[in-house]
Formats: structure tokens, sequence, C-alpha cells
């Protein structure tokens, strides 16, 4: 039935536009006979006119034959003209009414069969955003996932067969100690270089049990790189997991945000995807390894969330410098090189002391002070940022990395 009345509305739709257009066509002319009629009732006043001049002897004879002629041509061709027009509405109004109703008809209907969804229901946001969560609740679990994909990952050629050997003896080891963290951590390696990933995400999965408390973000990430490799670039729902542990505990990590903007695009859930890869960009450095890929992705992202006008942020978090800057840096003397590079460093501490920012930028602050031979600032950074990223393993290893770029103790 709602079907039915969806129709009939359409139907009745296209009539009225058809409708409208015929009027407009029809009104058009009518003008033009109109125009014709007013035409020949003016020739017609000017020739009783010339008659009534002759009769009162304002004009000659032959002033009235000629001015006779000249008016007598033009009303022959007012009323060819509208001869014409008349033969014409007659003639072909039939024709254009049908070429207009079959045009508005056609186009209609073939707009709405390439556009549209013929045959289907009301699709209400609410409906479709319950639809795409119904949809992200039973999609595929990992083990699903990689049984699927485990004929088309790469695998390397023929492993040495002493290797083999020893990777026998490793699993037997495992098997007989399945607590040993060292073992856990070579065979979920190896097995991922044997092109084993199934294998290899059961290892990783012992490794963070084993280690329990100690587990570390990293290890949960190397987790998820492995059940995601597994299943040919799938986030299932046991990776999605990983990646809201690691978020619990370290919001700001750019691995996690990455695998959770992948999620949500993977979910139908543009918006959310482009929101998060979007800020991710802001955050991070150019040189963090899902930044090429996010780059690459997030157009077609923001075209499906409905945003036409996003632009990548720069690649940099120090301010850069412009070709004006350049050339006079190339004019200047080493005192006032340093001092433009230390404005420049001056201001990646502001913004970092007032807004915050992801730890690739503290630890790019501190080795770059360290530099410049600020080794007691550096220390002092340094030491505020392993009070903001405290927890969080992954980026108090950047802070450690860059303390020794930087030449500072602990």
């Amino acid at each position: 039935m709602k079907h039915m009345m969806f129709w009939i509305v359409s139907v009745a739709i296209t009539l009225a536009v058809s409708g409208l257009l015929i009027g407009a066509l029809r009104a058009a002319r009518l003008r033009d006979v109109t125009a014709a009629h007013s035409d020949i009732a003016v020739y017609k006043d000017q020739l009783a006119e010339v008659e009534r001049d002759l009769a009162r002897g304002i004009v000659t004879e032959s002033e009235a034959d000629a001015v006779r002629v000249e008016v007598s041509r033009r009303l022959l061709e007012a009323d060819t003209r509208n001869t014409e027009d008349t033969a014409d509405q007659k003639g072909q109004s039939g024709i254009g009414i049908a070429i207009v109703a079959l045009c508005v008809v056609a186009g209609g209907l073939g707009t709405y069969a390439w556009l549209g969804a013929p045959g289907y229901g009301d699709m209400p946001m609410k409906t479709r955003l319950a639809a795409l969560e119904e949809a992200r609740a039973e999609r595929p679990r990992q083990t699903a996932a990689e049984a699927e994909m485990r004929d088309d990952l790469p695998r390397l050629g023929a492993p040495d067969p002493e290797f083999l050997t020893l990777m026998e003896q490793l699993r037997e080891a495992v098997a007989e100690r399945p607590g040993d963290i060292q073992g856990l951590t070579f065979l979920a390696q190896y097995e991922a270089r044997l092109g084993n990933y199934a294998a290899a995400r059961i290892a990783q999965e012992q490794l963070i049990a084993a280690k329990g408390d100690a587990a570390t973000d990293t290890d949960r990430l190397t987790l998820v790189d492995i059940m995601v490799f597994a299943a040919g670039g799938y986030v299932s729902p046991e990776a999605e997991n990983v990646v809201h542990e690691v978020l619990r505990t370290s919001p700001e990590n750019g691995a996690a945000r990455y695998y959770l903007g992948l999620t949500e695009a993977q979910a139908g859930r543009a918006d959310r995807a482009f929101t998060i890869w979007a800020q991710l960009l802001e955050d991070s450095p150019p040189s963090a390894p899902w930044v090429p890929v996010v780059r690459a992705e997030i157009f077609d992202v923001a075209f499906a969330a409905g945003v036409t006008n996003y632009e990548l942020p720069a690649t940099s978090s120090l301010p850069a410098l412009s070709d004006d800057d350049i050339a006079a840096a190339n004019d200047m003397t080493p005192q006032e090189r340093a001092e433009m590079i230390q404005g420049m460093v001056g201001r990646l501490a502001d913004r970092l002391a007032i807004e915050g920012g992801p730890p690739e930028d503290w630890a790019r602050l501190i080795s770059t002070l360290g530099v410049l031979g600020d080794t007691n600032r550096a220390q002092a950074i340094a030491a505020e940022a392993e009070t903001v990223f405290a927890g969080n393993d992954g980026a108090l290893a950047l802070i450690a990395n860059a303390r020794a770029q930087a030449g500072i103790g602990e």
C-alpha cells in the first residue's frame, strides 16, 4: 500500500509539472498570434485614415496611393504571419504537448531509477544508523576473517629447512612452558614471518596474558597489527576491543586512534571516521607511520561524510618558513640565525604549554633544545612531559629517546 501511494503521488507530481510546462508553451504561442492580430487591426485603421485624409484634401491622390501600397504590403505580411502562427498552433500543439509530457515523465523516472531505490521503503536517518549498528554487531569474527583470507595473504619463499627445525623446537618449548615470555615473544614474531598469522596472533595473545598487568600498549598494538593483517585489512570485533583497551589508558595513542577511525569507516560511519582521522592528522608529526595512510584515504572518508571543503593540515609542527624567511636567513649572521630558530622553538614550547600536544611534539622539542645546547630547559620539559604522559608506555619511550638525543640523563 505504501509503494502504491508513492507511485500515485509521483505520477500526480509529474502530471502537475507537465501541465505547468505545457501551459507556458501554449501561452507563448497565444502571445504570438495575438500580436499578429493587433498588427492587422492597426494597418486597417491606417488605410481608413488615408481615405479620410484624401477626402478632406489633406493628401494628394499620388501621396495616398504611395501610403496605400506600403500599408497594404505590411498588412499582407501580418496576415501571412498570423496564418502561419495559427497553423503552427493547431498542427504542432499536440506534438509539442506530447514531447514535453514524454520528456518530463521519462526524465523523472529515469533519474529516480538511477539515483533512487524503487521498491524500497522509507529509510530515515535513525533507521539507517540502527541498521549500521546492527550490521556492525553481526560482522565477521576474527577467526572467520582469518579463514577467509588464509590463501590470499602474501607468504615468504620456501624457508630454510634448518629454520623450520628450529621453529618446531620453539613451538615444543612454548607448549611445555606456556608462560615463557621470551619464548612467546619469539614465537609470535617468527610465526608472522612464516606467514602463519593466525598462529602469530594466538602467540601474541598468550604473551599478553602471560605478562598480565606488565603488558604494554606496544604489546597490544602489535596484536592489533597481526590481527588486522591476518584478516586482510579488516578490523574485527576482537581487534576493536584491543584498540579500546589501549585508548582507555592512552587516549592520545596515534596508532590506536588510526585503527579506531578505520573501524568506523569499515562500519559505514564515515562521519565518525572523518572526525577521528582529521584530528589525528592535526596531532601527528609527519614522520608518524599512520600519517601517509590517513592522508591518502581521508578525502574519500570526508566525501562520504558530506564534507566537501576539507584541507590537509600542514605537515610539520614547527612553523613553516616562507620564501622571505629563507632568503632572510641566508643573509643572517650565525647569531641572528640562531635567534630565529630560538623563536620557532619558543613558539612550539608555548603551544605545548598552553594547548598540549602529542608525545611526538614533546620529544621533538626536547631533542631540539639539546641540539641548541639548552640542556637545562630540555631537562625541565622532559620532566614535564613524563608527568603529562605518565602511564603511557609508548609516549614515555619517545621521551626517553628524546632525552638520549638531547644528551640529558633520567
